[in-house]
């Protein structure tokens, strides 16, 4: 399978997934402002949409939208418990999650990263996403990770965008289970190994 990213973006969590499940992907760099990949492929006739991640799977079908290909690589694993088995209410539930995260969370940093964002849009943003991550903190408080004692794929994607917080210097100080979670994420070995992969890290 190939897997088409950007370092460090939101495509980084599937490559963390794939690493903590032992499964080799190919990895294919997109150029986000030419949409070239490093192997020549022009991404937007990989996916439409334009964006990491997306997945080219063994049989040629393209899966895109990050918390699909995190349950869609899980699920070849089962036995690994990154996510719980389909139609149980621990599954729904992770679903929950990865969709708090990615629509309240991964996509109020978006703003803060474009420069054209003026400094009262950007204050309101920041103000909405240390609100979203009061509901982590309540969560983290309590356990380990997302899911309870266990990581899961929802644990990886929190990492990956929370990391973000450093590249544009948010302070999360006033979440303490939130940067121990962080730490505790990012000293994982297949984190570890899937950010050396990417260049993020030596």
């Amino acid at each position: 399978m190939k897997l088409y990213y950007l370092p460090g973006a939101c495509s980084l969590s599937p490559n963390i997934v794939a690493h903590e499940l032992g499964i080799t992907l190919t990895l294919d760099k997109v150029d986000g402002k030419t949409k070239l990949t490093a192997s020549g492929e022009n991404f937007l006739e990989v996916n439409p949409k334009g964006y990491v991640p997306a997945i080219r799977l063994d049989d040629g079908e393209v899966l895109t939208e990050g918390p699909a290909i995190v349950q869609y690589l899980a699920d070849l694993k089962p036995e690994s418990g990154l996510a719980p088995p389909n139609g149980t209410l621990a599954r729904y539930r992770l679903q929950e999650i990865l969709t708090y995260i990615n629509s309240e969370v991964h996509k109020t940093f978006s703003p803060l990263f474009n420069p054209a964002t003026s400094d009262e849009a950007r204050a309101e943003r920041v103000d909405y996403l240390k609100r979203r991550y009061g509901y982590i903190e309540s969560i983290l408080s309590r356990q380990p990770y997302l899911m309870g004692d266990h990581f899961s794929v929802a644990d990886a994607y929190l990492f990956v965008v929370t990391n973000w917080s450093r590249v544009i210097k948010l302070d999360l100080s006033e979440f303490p289970a939130l940067l121990a979670f962080q730490k505790r994420v990012g000293e994982r070995p297949a984190v570890q190994a899937a950010m050396r992969e990417e260049g993020l890290i030596k």
